[in-house]
């Protein structure tokens, strides 16, 4: 069962939002996201929060500069997501405009797994032209004690850069840099590794600074040029976007809509048919970042991070294409694996289970992820699905998808101690969580699992809740309406506008036998909609919720209503 509710706005900030010149419908969307005051939607770069409290900052840019003066190497192990991807960038990129004598190296996931480990310190100490002196970790490392320690042995010195939530032991490394680490009194929890190595980036330049290093014929760097990819980074890792993320990110897209971007973001725009100069978050989190993170899922996130870090136009435009063949790669076996999914679960009455757990030994890993977030929309059940780790099939890896009220991680916690010794090794958070497990017991994980779901959730956490922004009146479907709710930063934990209101559907029709064309009726109005991967019929008055978007077709301006859930 789905409902349709409302947000409820405080009308007394909506009202001080309006009389600060904001348009009431947008100050009304505002308000109902905890907005009190205009300064908390402002996006200027002098509204960013300084690199003061951000606990290791300091000792990170004492160390960085310490290695530029010495002239030593420096390496960058990133993680294999589009978090990892831009971090990656950022950091060469970056570090390089400080002339920095430096490389990066991104482990093959499906062999080395995740994080800083032992065997990923021996293949850095091993590179061609000699150990590096310094290890930089982006956007993971804050677990990788046995690696630091390992790093440490041979002595090389390492910096860790995360976000990640801490365990109880920390890497014994020369800085660490990450917002949740215990001790830091950074405001922003949940800035993204690719803002965490930009704010080290900042603390540099300021060290250096101290140093007089700068001077007129080597002056410092404007880092604000990063922005682009440190927005990229920000929205696909889908963080909460707080007023420092959509700082980072109103700059980024005000970056990119100017033409003043990476070579490689610019081919990305080009590749997936988007126009950069209007560009969104939706483009970046649904269109660029799949693109990197398919390099990382099914083959090698070089590619992606080269594409980022080049300043050749054509080798950019030539590694976008090569990401999007990937991604065109993932989206066919994504399908596959979803339509035998759903085959499996037709023989199961979801509705009587509290969770979903799906194995199958054809699976490919790299995208076992998007399977269980596709299951867990469809269903709204916390899902698992599982694929051979490797080709002896002994071992298999799980990734989870969880829904609100149900926390992923801690729920496969209670299991390992219910259950000790059935999971190898697992990790996570709230929403998404991944396993290793032996084949074998994976029966015994959907009991267990199953278990668990049927004492945590209750029949309302089991029921979809589609929140909206109510009614919007008849007046503001127009391009220019749109186009203010497009200039506004939306995304996860400050969702963009989806409202809703009672219709009469004048016609509907399948396009592609996939997609539900619609004309709804409201009055003397009649509105555009389609509602995409959904093939049943609506009744003759249905409640819609639905987000608006234009576009342009031989220069006219239209608006179409996108259709999120409608009552049948």
């Amino acid at each position: 069962m789905t409902r349709i509710v409302t947000r409820a706005p405080s009308p007394a900030d909506a009202a001080v939002l309006v009389r600060h010149g904001i348009h009431p419908v947008i100050a009304r969307l505002y308000a109902s996201r905890g907005v009190c005051s205009p300064e908390e939607i402002e996006t200027e770069l002098k509204k960013l929060h300084t690199p003061v409290g951000l606990k290791g900052c300091d000792e990170a840019a004492a160390v960085l500069a310490d290695v530029l003066a010495a002239k030593r190497r420096m390496l960058v192990v990133a993680d294999y997501d589009c978090d990892g991807a831009t971090a990656c960038a950022v950091a060469v990129r970056g570090l390089r405009m400080f002339g920095a004598q430096i490389d990066y190296l991104v482990p093959n996931r499906f062999e080395y797994g995740y994080g800083l480990t032992p065997e990923i310190v021996a293949l850095a100490a091993s590179r061609a032209g000699g150990k590096p002196d310094l290890l930089i970790t982006v956007d993971n490392g804050i677990a990788s004690v046995d690696g630091v320690e390992a790093a440490n042995a041979l002595g090389i010195d390492v910096l860790v850069t995360d976000h990640h939530l801490p365990g109880d032991d920390l890497p014994p490394a020369r800085a660490l840099v990450n917002p949740n680490q215990p001790g830091c009194t950074f405001e922003s929890k949940c800035i993204a590794g690719v803002g965490v190595i930009f704010y080290v980036l900042l603390a540099l330049r300021a060290e250096l600074r101290r140093r007089n290093v700068f001077t007129t014929d080597a002056p410092e760097p404007r880092l604000d040029g990063l922005l682009d990819l440190v927005a990229l980074g920000t929205v696909a890792d889908v963080v909460r976007l707080d007023p420092n993320n959509r700082i980072l990110v109103a700059q980024g897209l005000k970056r990119i809509r100017a033409g003043r971007m990476q070579p490689g973001i610019a081919a990305l725009f080009r590749a997936a048919a988007r126009d950069a100069r209007a560009a969104s978050g939706f483009d970046l989190g649904f269109a660029l970042g799949p693109r990197l993170n398919a390099a990382g899922r099914l083959s090698d996130m070089s590619l992606g991070i080269e594409c980022l870090i080049t300043d050749d136009i054509g080798r950019a435009w030539e590694l976008a294409q090569q990401l999007d063949s990937i991604n065109r790669e993932r989206h066919e076996i994504e399908a596959g694996m979803q339509e035998q999914a759903l085959e499996e679960l037709a023989a199961i009455d979801s509705a009587d289970s509290a969770t979903l757990t799906l194995f199958n030994s054809a699976w490919h890993q790299g995208v076992i992820g998007i399977v269980a977030g596709r299951l867990k929309e469809k269903f709204h059940r916390p899902s698992f699905t599982f694929a051979h780790a490797d080709e002896s099939g002994v071992l298999s890896k799980g990734s989870g998808r969880s829904i609100p009220g149900f926390h992923l991680r801690d729920a496969v916690d209670l299991i390992s101690k219910r259950e000790p010794g059935m999971i190898v090794k697992f990790g996570g958070h709230a929403m998404a969580a991944g396993m290793t497990i032996v084949t074998a017991d994976i029966p015994r994980f959907t009991a267990a699992f199953e278990a668990v779901g049927r004492e945590w959730l209750t029949s309302d956490a089991l029921s979809r809740v589609v929140e909206t922004d109510g009614e919007l009146e008849d007046a503001y479907f127009t391009p220019q309406f749109v186009e203010l709710i497009d200039d506004t930063v939306w995304g996860q934990g400050f969702p963009a506008p989806v409202f809703s209101g009672e219709f009469e559907v004048a016609s509907q029709a399948l396009v592609k036998d996939k997609h539900l064309k619609l004309q709804l009726r409201r009055g003397q109005q009649r509105f555009n909609a389609i509602w995409f991967n959904h093939t049943e019929t609506l009744p003759a008055r249905t409640v819609v919720a639905y987000r608006l978007v234009s576009d342009t077709w031989n220069g006219v301006a239209r608006v179409q209503m996108i259709v999120e859930h409608a009552l049948g």
